[in-house]
């Protein structure tokens, strides 16, 4: 990790000394040769002081320790794991070794204080978690002080940002004063686990990465048509019949609970995404009638398109099915999607045709999505989850219960602003991701867009503003597995992460450019092989899996 404040970086240094510059690659900016002021962190906290006083931690006598005033002490083990983790984030492979006096410019621990009386150490996070934190680095120790444990995740992450090896090595950071909160309360990463597999390690290793660029939701969209991986304890035959093998390619009640634990360790929620009435193919393997006969003239064709909406049974799954869900995951909320329902296998089924004439709904097959829709909101809301859906579902005219989130995804720029406020105008919350699916790249600085994008940039009142909750970064598995998932993620999502945690006025790209350079080659030193912004070097380069 190499931070540095009056200057250039080594890695900085090396790039600049190519005569490279940033006008090679972004419309005849230069690229900055001194650094930035705020060394490499990212995302930019809303308010941080750095000054020109050097300090040195030692691996021999550094600690990272409860304060005793903190109403987390030792029993937290949240924080005692994320000490562990953030003292080995910094000291790299280096031993502890016995406990030495204190040089007189070392820093000598980071004392972490709880100040509320509930520390939330054994709790979920939640769309109202608290991660406000002050970090204050001085001698003979720092400080870092939270409300809730959510808010010192964050701070340790901070710390571990301002730490830089100085020109013998050694471990070294700048007196700094940090008073910080995210800007939007929902950040999130959605990861495809249905068109390929990941591995649970893998899917460990994105919420890893996520946590050092201070995201706090994992949107899982673990099942659709090509696969359904979800191992149900309710309805085994799903993934046994459904998933692209029964045994090697599903996560199993025990992987789902490694996967909601490791997040909640680091501050992030699980919200998991069971899309219906579209994409369900591979949900009709395992159950029989669930999916709608499609008919070519007036005989079956031997396909089958979204949930059949006019069966009992029907929703007597689609009940028992989310109340199992509803006690796996603990968050809030479920994910319901949606999207993208074709309506040409319920046009051609007569039983379907006969239905629709019967509620009056003439050929407007809006109409029976909403009624399939509003029965399936009725059935989680007795489950007493709270849920999310994409934009379709809105614009269909569905009725929703007030505290309903929209997630916007489709459209160009206009058009996504344009949604933004008709959602807002409305009263509803809503997140946003249409400029941020990653799984569009472009050859060159393809995180700019992303980075540029702002989800309050629309036509409205403050009070609309408001309602925007944040955004997720997402990446669609039709192109990506295991072997490519992360390179292609990070760094880009990092654009993501500070557009939703710092202030609306952190867009200078040029600054942003200079100390993402630096934080994409800490995440590499940290194990994560995100991709190269442009040509030049990481003093810790990436050495295989």
């Amino acid at each position: 990790m190499i931070v540095m404040l009056k200057f250039a970086t080594f890695l900085l240094t090396a790039v600049v000394s190519q005569g490279l510059q940033y006008n090679d690659i972004n419309e005849g900016e230069e690229l900055p040769a001194d650094g930035s002021k705020y060394g490499s962190l990212w995302p930019l906290p809303q308010n941080v002081k750095i000054s020109e006083t050097a300090f040195k931690l030692s691996s021999v006598s550094f600690q990272i320790v409860d304060s005793k005033q903190s109403s987390a002490g030792p029993s937290c083990s949240l924080l005692q794991n994320a000490f562990r983790r953030y003292y080995n984030y910094i000291f790299g492979t280096l031993r502890k070794g016995h406990h030495k006096k204190t040089g007189p410019s070392e820093i000598a621990e980071l004392q972490v204080w709880i100040t509320s009386a509930d520390s939330e150490c054994d709790s979920h996070p939640s769309v109202s978690s608290d991660e406000s934190y002050e970090l204050t680095v001085d001698q003979p120790y720092a400080v870092l002080k939270a409300p809730k444990v959510w808010g010192a995740l964050r701070g340790l992450e901070t710390f571990s940002q301002l730490v830089y090896e100085d020109e013998y090595g050694a471990k070294t950071l700048n007196a700094t004063v940090v008073s910080d909160f995210p800007r939007f309360a929902h950040r999130g990463v959605l990861l495809d686990s249905s068109r390929h597999f990941l591995p649970i390690k893998v899917i460990l290793a994105q919420l890893e990465a996520m946590a050092m660029n201070k995201f706090n939701v994992f949107h899982w969209h673990i099942v659709d048509d090509p696969s359904f991986p979800y191992l149900s304890r309710t309805f085994p035959q799903l993934s046994q019949q459904g998933a692209y093998h029964p045994s090697t390619h599903v996560y199993t009640p025990a992987d789902v609970k490694m996967v909601i634990e490791f997040g909640r360790l680091r501050g992030i929620r699980v919200i998991p995404e069971f899309d219906t009435p579209g994409h369900t193919q591979s949900w009709g393997k395992g159950q029989k009638d669930l999916l709608t006969p499609c008919y070519s003239g007036s005989s079956p064709s031997g396909t089958f398109g979204p949930v059949n909406p006019i069966l009992n049974t029907t929703y007597d799954f689609m009940s028992q099915f989310f109340k199992e869900v509803s006690t796996v995951f603990p968050d809030a909320y479920i994910h319901l999607g949606g999207d993208e329902v074709d309506f040409s296998c319920w046009k051609s089924n007569p039983d379907i045709q006969k239905f629709m004439s019967q509620q009056g709904y003439g050929e407007d097959y809006r109409k029976l999505e909403s009624f399939y829709i509003q029965r399936l909101l009725d059935i989680v809301t007795t489950t007493n989850k709270g849920y999310m859906i994409w934009q379709e579902v809105f614009d269909n005219g569905v009725k929703l219960k007030p505290d309903t989130l929209i997630h916007v995804w489709k459209g160009n720029e206009q058009q996504y602003q344009d949604e933004m406020a008709r959602v807002t105008l409305s009263g509803y919350q809503t997140l946003l991701s249409t400029p941020w699916y990653l799984n569009r790249i472009a050859y060159g600085q393809d995180w700019q867009a992303a980075y540029k994008a702002d989800p309050q940039n629309f036509k409205g009142t403050d009070a609309q503003k408001k309602l925007v909750i944040g955004g997720e970064a997402c990446l669609w598995g039709e192109y990506v597995d295991a072997t490519n998932l992360t390179p292609r993620l990070w760094p880009r999502a990092s654009a993501v992460a500070e557009r939703l945690w710092s202030s609306k006025d952190v867009t200078d790209v040029g600054d942003a450019y200079t100390r993402l350079v630096q934080h994409r080659c800490r995440m590499v030193e940290r194990g994560i092989p995100a991709q190269t912004l442009f040509t030049g070097y990481c003093p810790h380069e990436y050495n295989g899996i």
